[in-house]
């Protein structure tokens, strides 16, 4: 079997939430088409655009801003560095002039009512989360470019292949677990080890360790901004932030001027129920900013979000990990967990349900807070399979096609689980486990193709028709 090459920036993206299947990947496919048409002809031929929505895409498209994503992706704003309190005036301008401005070169007329078609009852066959862009040229000629949005920012491009990308050799590939021990077993190298080796395929060790880091002061900032705002979380369900007050609680009212200070705060409340509080609080605060359209990092996902930084910040703070090479070396070894995962099942919820997202995310989590606590290898990659097997046939059924009920509650389940696979990995022996990580990984991917689509990030099952909320009548 060939090997995939996937960096731990593959992994980990920045974005805007609030999610990377229904808002970056389809915005990262806008992007992409920007630069096809620029390969045909020049953006000042363009005449108009209309872009189709296909199955899950169409679906919980609104509530998950994909109409959006798409219409900043075709002005060539870039969802890494766009200032994401630009984002409401930006749309706001678009449909009150019925202009948008394409490539960020050219004004082509555009009404969002018209030229953004969602398209419920169809899907197209190579994944759920399909969109085609149909363009008219000033001299009546039409082309169009089709995409799949499949899950962590990924996107891949109608008839090419989901591994395609520049060939590189990488000195360990892994596809498996089983790969991973094995390079592990022949060098002595621990996982993060391992994977630094790798990254020095596309990049020096400095600029992994420096993007990285940024990586980790994305999530850093996320969670502190989730922890200070206060209010309700768009969308029409009336949800109020919940972070803020349990912030407010845990400090005691205490003041602080800084991220530094809150967290010599944090620190001093680490009896058994304030850290669980701390962890529930952490992961709250990014997918209350996720559901706002905050910056995040995909982790492998949007809607799971707030799993890794809620146990990195648990290490962080109690476990003595505030190190920025301890910091590097967990976001190595959870991305390569994560990357595992994504080459034997999915990490899209509209393939797989919730347990390709925070399932997915909790076994990252899991491995890598075991192995920076001292953990071998194995234990490492038992505490991810614990984590999984415990999150296997989770559905995603968000209620009005939100990422706000059930999905941000999840991302503190999903914490709190990886904690506990890590502790009962560290007092276990693997030699002793019945189920490997490959295995586990297998029977998700059996499962996925099990479940009920009304089950994959469709709003047509569970949650969602039991609490029937249309978000035109909110």
């Amino acid at each position: 079997m060939p090997h995939e090459a996937i960096s731990v920036f593959d992994m980990f993206k920045i974005g805007v939430g609030p999610s990377s299947s229904h808002t970056l990947g389809p915005w990262r496919a806008a992007l992409q088409c920007i630069e096809a048409i620029k390969k045909q002809t020049a953006l000042q031929n363009i005449k108009s655009i209309t872009v189709l929505l296909y199955g899950s895409l169409a679906k919980t498209g609104k509530g998950h801003g994909t109409d959006i994503a798409v219409l900043l992706g075709l002005q060539g704003e870039d969802p890494v560095t766009i200032d994401v309190n630009s984002i409401t005036p930006k749309i706001n301008h678009i449909q009150q002039s019925k202009q948008l401005y394409l490539g960020n070169e050219v004004n082509i007329d555009f009404d969002t009512e018209i030229n953004i078609e969602f398209l419920f009852n169809e899907s197209l066959p190579f994944h759920p989360n399909g969109l085609t862009f149909l363009i008219e040229t000033n001299n009546g000629n039409h082309f169009s470019e089709t995409y799949y949005s499949i899950g962590g920012g990924f996107v891949v491009k109608e008839g090419e292949s989901h591994a395609k990308k520049e060939s590189v050799d990488l000195p360990f590939p892994i596809n498996t677990s089983d790969d991973l021990l094995h390079w592990c077993m022949k060098t002595g190298l621990a996982i993060h080890e391992v994977v630094m080796e790798n990254e020095h395929t596309w990049r020096t060790e400095a600029a992994t360790k420096k993007g990285v880091l940024h990586i980790w002061y994305t999530m850093r900032d996320c969670i502190y901004r989730g922890c200070h705002a206060n209010g309700e979380l768009p969308g029409g369900l009336h949800v109020r932030r919940r972070a803020f007050d349990l912030n407010r609680r845990l400090i005691n009212d205490l003041t602080y001027n800084s991220y530094d200070d809150w967290l010599q705060i944090v620190q001093q409340k680490n009896d058994f129920k304030s850290t669980v509080d701390w962890v529930s609080c952490f992961a709250l605060a990014v997918n209350e900013e996720n559901a706002s359209f905050g910056r995040v990092v995909t982790a492998p996902t949007n809607g799971a979000a707030g799993v890794i930084p809620a146990v990195l910040m648990y290490f962080i703070a109690f476990c003595n990990g505030n190190n920025e090479d301890k910091i590097i070396r967990f976001l190595l070894t959870a991305s390569e967990v994560g990357s595992i995962f994504k080459k034997g099942a999915t990490i899209s919820a509209a393939m797989g349900g919730c347990q390709a997202e925070i399932g997915v995310s909790s076994a990252m989590a899991a491995a890598a807070l075991t192995e920076s606590l001292g953990g071998t290898q194995r234990q490492a990659l038992m505490a991810a399979e614990i984590a999984m097997e415990h999150h296997l046939g989770l559905t995603c059924d968000p209620i009005g096609g939100l990422v706000q009920v059930p999905c941000i509650e999840r991302n503190t389940m999903g914490a709190i689980k990886a904690i506990t696979a890590s502790q009962l990995a560290l007092q276990s022996s693997p030699d002793y486990a019945k189920v490997s990580l490959d295995k586990v990984i297998k029977t998700m991917w059996d499962t996925a193709l099990d479940m009920n689509s009304k089950y994959k990030e469709t709003s047509d099952g569970g949650l969602a028709v039991h609490i029937p909320i249309s978000l035109s009548e909110c």
